[in-house]
């Protein structure tokens, strides 16, 4: 399967992978600018941006990006490993594996766009889908009955007015959905709400009536106040529990820092693993392991 033709099936999986272009080579480094490569969400690589040493670069920060969903411009050049020069946008790392050359490569985050599930088919559902989808959301409209919240889902909304409201507000709170929402007046919500078979703590986080007061009335108006709602708790949750950043680990052959994944190379001695950038490492590393040992 090509680069191409994986991009696309993760795409249509939802799973999300960094796509890493590069676009400077220079000589006699093995890539070529265009070289493209896919970075999955458990370091693996697929296709070619240079050599094994190069890709634990590319793993390294590529994982980075993902986990802060902004896209970077990766600079890899030959040398001893020291400080990482930075700028916004942009990181330099030296890499003493090199033969020569340097390559600069551009890691763009393609994370699928966070899924809200409209439980209904009032006016209100379909003013949620239209308002919904240019604000980034990926708006799944299903009938009460058929709805089935997902553990990854970012969002649930029901706008059914009365058809089966609780068997999908029970599922999306059990499964821990971030926002949980009900269209609905505050006496009808509350009876609703008193009918879930959840926990009283589970319960209140339901927001009913769903929505920011400004006052709506027509149903774009109402799909507008849960949006804003949506997006201001989402924010917020950034704010507060930012994205971990992915483990990493240094390589006592070379210096090298590494992402601490299983698709990185690695040896377990003793009940302690050791990562390395490249299988050269692993096999000297493991020839005489004493060699590398930490100074006591």
């Amino acid at each position: 399967m090509s680069v191409t033709d994986t991009a696309a099936e993760l795409t249509r999986t939802r799973e999300p992978f960094v796509q890493a272009t590069v676009v400077r080579a220079q000589k006699p480094t093995s890539a070529h600018a265009g070289d493209t490569a896919l970075v999955r969400a458990d370091g693996r690589i697929d296709g070619f941006v240079g050599g094994t040493c190069a890709e634990a670069s590319v793993r390294e920060y590529g994982l980075m990006t993902l986990s802060t969903n902004e896209p970077l411009l990766l600079r890899i050049v030959p040398g001893e490993v020291g400080p990482q020069d930075s700028e916004e946008g942009a990181v330099t790392v030296a890499n003493p594996c090199l033969s020569g050359g340097a390559v600069e490569i551009f890691l763009e985050p393609r994370v699928p766009a966070p899924r809200m599930l409209v439980v209904g088919d009032s006016p209100v559902a379909e003013a949620l889908a239209d308002l919904g989808r240019p604000l980034g959301f990926d708006v799944q409209l299903e009938a009460g009955e058929q709805a089935r919240p997902r553990p990854e889902d970012a969002a649930l909304v029901v706008a059914s007015h009365g058809r089966g409201e609780e068997p999908a507000l029970t599922e999306a709170l059990r499964l821990g959905v971030p926002y949980v929402g009900l269209i609905a007046s505050r006496i009808r919500g509350a009876g609703v709400l008193a009918s879930l078979d959840v926990t009283d703590e589970q319960r209140s986080r339901v927001h009913s009536p769903a929505g920011l007061d400004i006052g709506g009335r027509t149903a774009a108006e109402i799909a507008l106040s849960v949006l804003a709602e949506l997006v201001a708790e989402r924010r917020t949750r950034e704010r507060v529990a930012p994205a971990a950043a992915p483990a990493t680990a240094v390589d006592p052959v070379c210096g090298m820092t590494v992402a601490a994944v299983d698709s990185t190379p690695h040896a377990e001695i003793d009940g302690t693993t050791t990562w390395f950038c490249c299988a050269g490492c692993r096999t000297s590393f493991l020839a005489d392991p004493a060699r590398y040992a930490p100074a006591s």
